[in-house]
């Protein structure tokens, strides 16, 4: 990833990184709204209260700022599968999961649409990080859900189209929450549709994978 040119700065100051941090969380909201062929170095400025020469002093390019932010974002969407436990509880692992991706969608709006935007367009900033670190890590925990089947605990299923279908299931209540909250309606389209979604996915999951529950 291409550092902000104050980071290449051999005294990084307090000031220059919450500048950047500034114009990162400015950035996540124009990028959010508009996606990155409409958001504009000038719309980006605006919102962080900043002239275009100062943001330009710490992220050169359009470009340096969304690969800066893209990257933050897929090294956070992978924290809750780098915890998935080979040597946990299937039921616990996979309840926890699903909740920690709905909490992600919950929280992290932006940054899922952000997200999904990239991929949308071919993923042109994040292609090899999905083609290394991310296939790594998948590969590493399909294995972890097929000795979970080996051994029984589980009914035997693909493991990558499980994991895929968690991802695509959970973030939809970030990608599309305004649909979500119209069809559910005033009555149940507050914070409790994320624990009423966790609970439907749980027993999607769990019951489709005939998982018998075991102490934890």
């Amino acid at each position: 990833m291409a550092l902000p040119r104050a980071a290449r700065t051999q005294r990084r100051t307090r000031i220059q990184e919450a500048k950047e941090e500034q114009i990162l969380e400015a950035a996540l909201e124009v990028f959010s709204l508009h996606g990155f062929r409409g958001a504009t170095v000038d719309q980006i400025a605006d919102v962080a209260g900043m002239s275009k020469p100062n943001l330009l002093y710490y992220f050169r390019t359009k470009e340096a700022m969304h690969r800066a932010l893209i990257t933050r974002v897929l090294d956070t969407w992978l924290d809750p599968l780098r915890e998935f436990d080979a040597g946990g509880n299937p039921v616990s692992e996979i309840r926890s999961y699903i909740r920690r991706k709905l909490e992600m969608a919950r929280d992290f709006p932006r940054e899922s649409r952000l997200f999904a935007n990239e991929i949308l367009q071919g993923a042109p900033n994040i292609e090899d990080e999905l083609k290394g670190p991310l296939k790594a890590l998948v590969d590493e925990k399909a294995e972890v859900i097929r000795a979970w089947a080996k051994a029984g605990k589980i009914a035997k299923c693909d493991p990558y189209h499980l994991i895929f279908s968690i991802w695509s299931t959970t973030q939809h209540y970030a990608d599309f929450d305004v649909q979500v909250r119209a069809v559910l309606g005033q009555d149940q389209s507050g914070d409790g549709r994320f624990e009423d979604a966790a609970r439907f996915l749980e027993q999607l999951f769990l019951t489709g994978l005939h998982i018998n529950e075991q102490p934890t």
